[in-house]
């Protein structure tokens, strides 16, 4: 937790892709999981200067690769 990461892709149907692109994440983008909530509840993420909650089945669907966000 707390380290930055950045957004590949999205593993998921067409419906939650744009979901989170309406949220404003987008490919390239960087993120970090702020908190995580205790038995398997959602987590809360760090993108664009703003925090979001996202159930896990969700976050689970963000792929991600670590150490390529050095600006943050």
């Amino acid at each position: 937790m707390g380290q930055w990461l950045r957004v590949i892709r999205f593993d998921a149907e067409q419906d939650l892709a744009n979901q989170l692109l309406q949220l404003g994440l987008l490919p390239g983008d960087c993120l970090r999981i702020i908190r995580a909530a205790p038995l398997g509840g959602p987590l809360l993420v760090e993108f664009s200067g703003r925090s979001v909650a996202l159930g896990r089945e969700v976050a689970g669907k963000i792929i991600v690769e670590e150490g390529k966000c050095a600006s943050h």
